[in-house]
C-alpha cells in the first residue's frame, strides 16, 4: 500500500467507497450462491425433489446470480471511474506544474523524453492500481472473512484448514511481490531511457544525417530497446511465477478441504448439503487472493511510476508565489480593483517598469549571467538591447516575463515587485514574439488566435493583415484553415515569424517583448517583418532584443549588454553603432 497514492485517491473517494461497498455485497452474494446451490443439489439428490417444489429456491438462485453479475459490473465500473478521476486530476496537476514553473528550475530533473513518459505512461500505469488493485484488496479482505465465518458454522475443521492456508498464501505473495517491485523499477528506468533517447534522435535527425551518424544512433536505440525488452521479460517471468505459485497454493488448500469433507461424509459426520457448501466456497476463498497477487504487478508499476510523478510535483518551484493580485486581465477592471484594494494595480500600459540591481544565475551553470543590472521601461516607449550572443539579453526578457525570478535585486511595475503579482494575470499583459516562434498543431487561424481564443474571423484577418501575413496566408491551400504545426504543413522561418506577430497584434497587450524577431530570416523577409514590428510597437511599452541594426534604430533608447552588464548608448544610436555592438556591418 502506497500512502501517497492513497492520499491521491481523494478525487475518487466516492467511487472507491462505492466499489468497496459492492465488494462486501459480492462477498455476501458468493456465500448465498453457494448455500442455495448446495441446497438445490441436496434436495434433488437426497430427497428426490421435483423442479416445481424447488422453484422458489431456483428463482432465488437465479436472482443471486444476476445480482452477482450486476455487483461485479458495478464494482468494475466504479473502480474505473474512480481511477479516471484520479488520473485526470494527477495529470492536470503535473502539466500545470510544468507549465507554470521556470524551465530553469526543471533543468537537470530528467530529459524531456523521460518527463513525457512520466506524464503519459506513468499516469496511465495508475489506472490498474486504482481500478483493480485497491478495490481487489476489499474483496481479498471481505470474501475470506465471509467464507470462513460461514464455513465455521457448517464444518469447524474445514474452517481451520482454510484459515491456516490463507497466511501461507499471503507469505508467498509478499516474497514474490518484493522481487516484482524491484523488477518494475528497472523496467521503468529502461522505458524512461528509451523515450529520452528516441526523442533526442527525432529532434536531432537532420544533424545526425548531415554528419552521417544516424547508424550509430540506430545501434544505440537498439541497445536501449534490448535492455527494455530484457527488463520486461524479467517482469513477465515473475508474473508467471507468481501465478503458478498462487494457483498451486490455492489448489493444495482446496484439495485439503475436499479430502477432509470426503472423510467426514464417509463417516457420516457431515451432511451432503454442508459438505457441498464448503466445497463450493473453498475456491471462492482463494480467488480474490489470487486476483490480488495478479494485480500486485499493476501496483508495483504504479508505485514506481508514482515516484517519478511525485518527484516532479514535489521539486522546488523556480518562481516565488504571488503575495497579492495585481495586473488585472482587462484594462476596464482597473477602477474596480483600485476600489477593492485601495491601490492602483501594476499596469505596464500606464506605469513604468524598473530593473533594480538585478542579478541572475542559472541553476545548472556557474557564474552570473547578469550582474547588478538597472533599467527603466517607460510606458509607450521602445527600449532596444544589443550585444553579443550569451551576454544576457534574452535572460532579461525571461525575467520580465517571469519565466524566472532574479537571484538578487527586483523588477517592479508601479513600484510593486513582480514576484508579488499573480503570475497568470501579469503574463496576460504581455505579448511575446520569440526568435523561433512555435506553431502548434492546428490551423493558421488557431495559431494566430493563440493569445485570444475567442477572437472572431474578421479580427484574425485584421491581425494577419497588420503583420503583413495576408499574402502568405492567401497563398496557402486552405488559407486560414490550413493545418500547420507537427505532422502538417511547415512554414518557413519568415512565415512563422509573421504568424507570431499576428498573434501579438490580435492580443493587443500593453507590454511587448521581442527576442531577435528577425534572426534566421532572409533579406526579403527581414524588411517585411521590421515594417510590421514598427507598427506593432507603436504606443506600447516595448523591450526589443535587436539582431538587425535597423531594429535598434526603431528604439528611443538603446542599451549595450556585455558580460552580464548594461550600458546605455550615448545619444541617438545610429545603425552603425548598433552594427558595431553586434559585430556586424551597417547597411
Amino acid at each position: 500500500m502506497d500512502r501517497r497514492l492513497l492520499g491521491e485517491s481523494r478525487a475518487a473517494r466516492t467511487h472507491l467507497i462505492l466499489a468497496g461497498g459492492l465488494g462486501v455485497v459480492s462477498a455476501v452474494l458468493i456465500v448465498a450462491q453457494a448455500a442455495l446451490l448446495a441446497y438445490v443439489i441436496d434436495r434433488a439428490a437426497m430427497h428426490h425433489a421435483t423442479l416445481a417444489s424447488l422453484r422458489p429456491q431456483l428463482i432465488a438462485l437465479a436472482a443471486v446470480l444476476g445480482a452477482c453479475a450486476l455487483s461485479g459490473a458495478g464494482f468494475e465500473l466504479s473502480g474505473r471511474l474512480g481511477a479516471l478521476r484520479v488520473m485526470s486530476e494527477l495529470r492536470g496537476r503535473l502539466v500545470s506544474r510544468l507549465l507554470v514553473e521556470s524551465p530553469e528550475a526543471r533543468a537537470g530533473r530528467g530529459r524531456t523524453g523521460e518527463l513525457a513518459g512520466t506524464a503519459v505512461q506513468g499516469v496511465d500505469a495508475l489506472e490498474d492500481y486504482f481500478a483493480g488493485y485497491l478495490p481487489q484488496l476489499v474483496l481479498a479482505a471481505a470474501v475470506p472473512l465471509a467464507v470462513i465465518g460461514w464455513v465455521l458454522t457448517l464444518d469447524p475443521l474445514a474452517a481451520v484448514i482454510l484459515a491456516l492456508t490463507v497466511p501461507v498464501l499471503i507469505v508467498f505473495m509478499v516474497l514474490i511481490g518484493k522481487g516484482a517491485r524491484a523488477q518494475a523499477r528497472g523496467r521503468w528506468r529502461a522505458l524512461g531511457l528509451l523515450g529520452a533517447h528516441f526523442l533526442d534522435v527525432v529532434q536531432g535527425l537532420a544533424t545526425l544525417r548531415a554528419y552521417g551518424r544516424e547508424r550509430a544512433q540506430e545501434r544505440t536505440l537498439g541497445e536501449v530497446g534490448e535492455r527494455y525488452r530484457a527488463e520486461t521479460m524479467a517482469t513477465l517471468r515473475i508474473a508467471f511465477l507468481s501465478a503458478l505459485v498462487l494457483e498451486l497454493c490455492a489448489m493444495i488448500g482446496t484439495a485439503l478441504v475436499a479430502a477432509t469433507i470426503g472423510v467426514q461424509l464417509v463417516d457420516g459426520a457431515l451432511g451432503l448439503r454442508a459438505g457441498l457448501t464448503v466445497l463450493l466456497l473453498a475456491p471462492e476463498l482463494y480467488a480474490p487472493l489470487r486476483a490480488v497477487g495478479q494485480q500486485f504487478h499493476a501496483s508495483a508499476d504504479a508505485s514506481t511510476a508514482s515516484e517519478l510523478i511525485f518527484a516532479a510535483l514535489d521539486a522546488p518551484m523556480g518562481l516565488a508565489p504571488a503575495t497579492r493580485a495585481h495586473a488585472p486581465a482587462h484594462p476596464h477592471s482597473h477602477a474596480r480593483e483600485s476600489a477593492e484594494t485601495g491601490y492602483e494595480p501594476a499596469d505596464p500600459a500606464s506605469a513604468r517598469i524598473r530593473f533594480e540591481g538585478v542579478s541572475y544565475e542559472y541553476p545548472q551553470r556557474e557564474g552570473r549571467v547578469l550582474e547588478d543590472v538597472s533599467l527603466e521601461l517607460l510606458p509607450g516607449r521602445t527600449v532596444a538591447l544589443v550585444g553579443p550572443s550569451g551576454a544576457g539579453k534574452s535572460t532579461l526578457a525571461r525575467l520580465l516575463m517571469r519565466l524566472a525570478d532574479p537571484s538578487d535585486g527586483r523588477i517592479t511595475c508601479a513600484g510593486v515587485d513582480l514576484r508579488e503579482l499573480e503570475l497568470g494575470r501579469w503574463r496576460s499583459r504581455i505579448a511575446w514574439v520569440p526568435q523561433r516562434p512555435t506553431l502548434f498543431a492546428g490551423s493558421v487561424a488557431e495559431n494566430i488566435a493563440l493569445y485570444s481564443p475567442d477572437a472572431s474571423r474578421p479580427e484574425i484577418r485584421w491581425a494577419a493583415a497588420a503583420a503583413n501575413a495576408s499574402e502568405l496566408i492567401d497563398a496557402l491551400p486552405a488559407g486560414l484553415d490550413t493545418p500547420v504545426g507537427e505532422g502538417a504543413r511547415r512554414l518557413s522561418a519568415g512565415q512563422a515569424q509573421r504568424v507570431a506577430l499576428a498573434r501579438a497584434f490580435l492580443a493587443d497587450r500593453p507590454l511587448l517583448i521581442m527576442d531577435e524577431p528577425t534572426a534566421h530570416l532572409d533579406d526579403g523577409s527581414v524588411a517585411t517583418v521590421i515594417e510590421a514590428i514598427a507598427r506593432l510597437a507603436r504606443g506600447r511599452t516595448t523591450l526589443l532584443i535587436a539582431h538587425e541594426p535597423l531594429l535598434a534604430d526603431m528604439a528611443e533608447e538603446v542599451y549595450l549588454v556585455e558580460d552580464g552588464r548594461l550600458e546605455r548608448a550615448p545619444g541617438a544610436v545610429s545603425a552603425g553603432v548598433a552594427a558595431g555592438a553586434l559585430g556586424g556591418v551597417a547597411p
